[in-house]
């Protein structure tokens, strides 16, 4: 929880914030955005090389796959991985890849049982991933099972949410969220159940979708009437973390919830932990590479963003919260029962395929970011240095402007108060 020493920080930084004439003295004026990163094929291979293949991708909830032997398939970052809650209480996932022929073990979108047996030619795996039987091994010469099992993926639990890497050297989930894991402590993710999960098809670059809630640059003129009265944008606070990552919290006007634009129930539990800036604030995080959510006293409610294509993405959205009236599942992002988005997700989504397609366009050169628009820099920043600045070619890599000293928990803003 932050101290309230942090808080009384975070509240003069508003001030300053609001007060400022330019970007605070020594931010580097950012270079554009090269247009190539959303419509070059070659950018788009090397995220599926590195970025999807290296970082930590939140995959499912424990919800999901409650008891010993419940397993689930996901594919979402394009590898097809079964996720199994093993007879020893530990969470595992697989590539969904039998060690034989290549067939998937699993078929079936989730299910309970002793053992992933494959349907092709029976060679059954438990839930620790060793092979544990095969039809016909008389017909098998010199043949070690001990060596031929499921390969394993990185698979770690922050609470009750499980995440994935693909990387078997990654370092652990923990060290990836740095400081923003001892952040998320007051809002109890080892309690929060999962009330609402659904996916939605855009016609455009994943990053397209995802960059429109990392910043509050396009608030007034997007959401007039359902974000811009709940936020006061002049006073939102960026703040840049290792790895990419970053937060924005914006003060909502007295009298306000920074709810009031979605669907909450009124009498939903709250998380009583919460602390004073998520309860009147628009407390959001962006986690590296496809994570943004708003967090509060309510609800936990990630959006993720998965590439379908260079020009095609899913948006993913969850809700989640400790407990709800009998009858009234919270969904913060969808109407009719998951079949809709809300109109905050209607606003912040419906220029997505006219963006591809002007960014397609020769007029294209790149993007010029305003200092408010910071966090999408980091976030490339980021992901050249995942990528390699070698392996990019020179007219799509972003420089590296943005130094450590505005990293958290630095922050020159403060000697300037």
């Amino acid at each position: 929880m932050m101290t309230p020493e942090y808080i009384q920080t975070l509240r003069r930084l508003m001030e300053f914030e609001a007060s400022r004439k330019e970007p605070p003295e020594g931010f580097p004026a950012l270079p554009d955005i090269p247009a190539g990163r959303y419509t070059d094929p070659r950018f788009y291979q090397l995220e599926r090389e590195y970025i999807w293949r290296k970082s930590w991708l939140l995959a499912a909830h424990i919800d999901e796959i409650p008891e010993p032997g419940c397993y689930m398939l996901w594919d979402n970052a394009g590898q097809p991985v079964v996720i199994v809650h093993a007879d020893t209480g530990t969470i595992n996932a697989f590539y969904n890849t039998c060690s034989h022929r290549g067939a998937p073990v699993v078929t079936d979108e989730r299910g309970k049982s002793r053992r992933l047996t494959c349907k092709y030619h029976g060679w059954s795996y438990d839930h620790e991933g060793e092979l544990r039987g095969i039809r016909d091994p008389q017909d098998f010469r010199d043949f070690d099972m001990s060596c031929r099992g499921l390969r394993k993926v990185r698979c770690e639990q922050f609470g009750n949410l499980i995440f994935v890497n693909f990387d078997p050297e990654a370092i652990s989930l923990l060290e990836w969220l740095g400081p923003i894991a001892d952040e998320w402590a007051e809002f109890q993710f080892d309690n929060c159940r999962l009330a609402a999960r659904a996916i939605f098809d855009l016609d455009c670059n994943w990053k397209i979708a995802m960059e429109a809630n990392t910043e509050v640059y396009h608030v007034r003129s997007i959401h007039p009437t359902t974000i811009a009265p709940i936020l006061d944008d002049r006073r939102n606070v960026n703040t840049l973390y290792p790895n990419g990552h970053g937060r924005m919290i914006a003060p909502t006007p007295q009298g306000k919830s920074s709810l009031d634009a979605v669907a909450v129930p009124d009498n939903i539990v709250e998380i009583a932990t919460v602390g004073e800036i998520a309860r009147t604030c628009t407390q959001s995080y962006g986690l590296f590479p496809n994570w943004v959510s708003p967090l509060s006293q309510y609800v936990i409610p990630p959006l993720l963003f998965w590439p379908n294509g260079i020009n095609r993405c899913r948006m993913e959205t969850w809700t989640m919260a400790p407990q709800w009236p009998e009858g009234h599942k919270p969904d913060l992002w969808t109407v009719n029962e998951g079949s809709e988005l809300c109109q905050v997700l209607v606003e912040d989504t419906q220029f997505g395929e006219k963006i591809q397609q002007s960014m397609e366009s020769y007029g294209f050169e790149g993007v010029p970011l305003s200092y408010q628009e910071a966090r999408i820099y980091h976030w490339n920043q980021a992901a050249d240095k995942m990528i390699g600045p070698d392996n990019i070619p020179e007219e799509l890599r972003v420089q590296q402007v943005i130094g450590e000293e505005w990293i958290y928990p630095n922050d020159p803003r403060i000697a300037q108060l």
